[in-house]
């Protein structure tokens, strides 16, 4: 069962294609939504956030005066709970791949908590060293944002930022190696679900696709 329309999803994505991002509000359900949040207030107090690093793979190293968010990263077969969240991330990608011919085969995932006082500096989601990330993807899991709180996503844009307030539910989909962005300081915690669309070539296996 499809979640969207071909007509809704062919919107989004005419606007990905012209814009490199797309803002969709009320993008999962409220039971998916609920779910979400509860498994991630979970894993909060159950201590298993870590501390967000930069850089791939070996490379990776914790810079608090760069960003200072907290992560739980998903996996599919262990998560079970989100498994209707990981079928719309399934559907977004054959979507993608219909329309863009993106060739995604894959994702990473991960639960995101920045708390009060942190951000993440500008930057892009592609690593020089690693250029699978294709589409970066966040769903809004904050209940009762209202402006004041922080926390909003800035795009960098050459017809002028733009920026992007963190409510519940809200996606956005971007261009991961062409989209400049950064996480501007939050008053109160910010949750997120954040992840990557990927190109894995054939024989190359994902974290969680």
């Amino acid at each position: 069962m499809a979640f969207y329309s071909e007509d809704q999803w062919l919107g989004w994505i005419d606007q990905l294609s012209e814009d490199d991002h797309v803002v969709i509000d009320n993008f999962i359900e409220e039971g998916v939504y609920q779910t979400a949040r509860s498994f991630l207030m979970e894993k909060l107090e159950d201590e298993r956030f870590a501390k967000a690093k930069i850089g791939p793979g070996s490379e990776e190293q914790v810079v608090s005066e760069i960003r200072g968010d907290y992560i739980y990263w998903l996996d599919r077969s262990r998560d079970t709970s989100l498994l209707p969240f990981f079928g719309l991330i399934d559907e977004t990608i054959q979507v993608l791949n219909r329309y863009c011919y993106l060739s995604l085969s894959g994702f990473e995932f991960h639960l995101a908590h920045y708390p009060a006082g942190s951000f993440y500096k500008r930057h892009l989601d592609q690593f020089k060293s690693r250029s699978n990330r294709m589409i970066s993807m966040i769903i809004y899991l904050n209940e009762g944002w209202k402006p004041g709180n922080g926390g909003e996503l800035k795009i960098y844009q050459d017809k002028g930022d733009k920026i992007v307030e963190p409510i519940a539910k809200r996606c956005v989909l971007f261009k991961s190696d062409t989209v400049s962005h950064e996480v501007l300081k939050t008053q109160v915690s910010r949750y997120s679900l954040t992840g990557w669309l990927l190109y894995l070539p054939s024989g190359v296996g994902g974290i969680l696709g």
